[in-house]
């Protein structure tokens, strides 16, 4: 178990080939603290669901580096597409459909995940090779802590790299925004620009 300081760069390699080994590591984004396990690997995705004490009938969303890199996972229609441009990165959770590439695991057999471009520079370069999981870095049902100290009571061992990036004072999840209707939904308020989320909940999808 390692405590890094990310500085933009230093020990980025180390943490992406744990991340390729299969081995979990907790990341700071635009909200909270997050669990990042390469979604590619069925037994990170295992790992990460026994480390929360979490159900598999609960679904995990993903992380992404860009739109590009999005377009492979889940289905974009030119709407999407837009809401997308208009509003990630940034704090917002959208549910798609996904492509079969993605491992049902991830969704709780459902045709639909969460994904995220968050606004923050270590979650944009641990995802330039691959998506990484997207869950909070806590017991399920436990308060998500503020600081790496407090989540590493709570996680220990089971992860191999913690990134500090400090104390996360918003430390408010996502909003979750249902894309996969002829209208967006909210499905759960969290962090969000309101002038943003109110110019998305008027497009057609």
């Amino acid at each position: 178990m390692n405590v890094l300081n990310y500085n933009y760069g230093d020990n980025l390699k180390k943490i992406v080939d744990c991340l390729k080994e299969g081995k979990l590591v907790v990341y700071p984004t635009d909200t909270i603290y997050g669990i990042a396990a390469d979604i590619r690997n069925v037994n990170s995705i295992k790992k990460v669901y026994a480390t929360k004490k979490r159900s598999f009938d609960k679904s995990i969303s993903i992380c992404f580096h860009d739109i590009n890199q999005l377009e492979k996972y889940v289905f974009l229609n030119d709407e999407i597409k837009q809401i997308i441009e208009k509003s990630l990165p940034g704090p917002y959770t959208f549910l798609l459909e996904k492509k079969d590439i993605i491992n049902p695991l991830l969704t709780a057999n459902t045709s639909v995940v969460g994904v995220r471009i968050p606004d923050n520079r270590v979650s944009y370069d641990l995802t330039c090779d691959f998506p990484i999981t997207s869950t909070s870095a806590n017991i399920s049902d436990c308060p998500t802590p503020t600081n790496i100290l407090q989540i590493q009571k709570q996680l220990g061992n089971n992860i191999s790299v913690y990134i500090n990036q400090g104390e996360l004072k918003n430390n408010q999840p996502s909003t979750i925004i249902d894309l996969t209707n002829k209208k967006p939904v909210i499905v759960r308020k969290g962090i969000h620009d309101e002038k943003v989320l109110n110019s998305i909940l008027k497009i057609n999808l």
